[in-house]
């Protein structure tokens, strides 16, 4: 069941839906305004609207990098499963 959360990023009061746990959406919003305050920090004086692009670029990137790394593992435990169960079949 989808719940009602009111969220503030970027000064921004928000309401939005999710099925997530309330510890969940209280995280997200955290990342998110994290993110946000990292480009804050390094880039003065940007529109809002530039702010949650970079935020949303830095954020993207780091799904993405992550993804591959996810990619890369499943890759080598699906190899060492298959060649223990050649060992399993070797040895019977």
């Amino acid at each position: 069941m989808k719940n009602t959360y009111k969220i503030r990023i970027l000064d921004q009061e928000l309401s939005v839906l999710s099925d997530a746990e309330d510890e969940q959406v209280a995280n997200v919003v955290q990342f998110v305004n994290n993110k946000i305050e990292e480009v804050l920090q390094t880039k003065k004086g940007l529109r809002t609207l530039n702010v949650a692009i970079l935020a949303a670029l830095n954020i993207s990137e780091e799904l993405l990098k992550l993804r591959g790394i996810n990619k890369e593992l499943c890759e080598e435990m699906e190899n060492r499963a298959e060649k223990l169960i050649q060992l399993i079949k070797d040895t019977n």
